[in-house]
């Protein structure tokens, strides 16, 4: 897996960081195009296999505990919504 980008400007409390997500890809990779994020992880989209993995991805580029961070939309859905809670 590559680097992830730094998204550290992003990792405010109380932040809503759309998401969208891609499974079962080759590889895990988190990118940043513009205003989007897009995860790409080799999970399925099963019992939440892909989420934890979107979850865990996603706080080492912001820089947060995975703990911090909530799915508030899109337990089913590509697109997703995360909100970083406070510490």
């Amino acid at each position: 897996m590559a680097k992830p980008p730094d998204l550290s400007d992003l990792a405010r409390d109380g932040a809503e960081i759309p998401v969208r997500v891609t499974p079962r890809a080759s590889r895990e990779e988190v990118r940043r195009e513009g205003d989007a994020i897009q995860v790409r992880v080799t999970a399925p989209p099963e019992d939440g296999k892909a989420n934890g993995v979107v979850r865990k991805l996603l706080a080492k580029a912001l820089g947060v505990p995975p703990t911090r961070l909530v799915l508030i939309r899109g337990r089913t859905a590509r697109d997703k919504t995360f909100r970083i809670d406070p510490a």
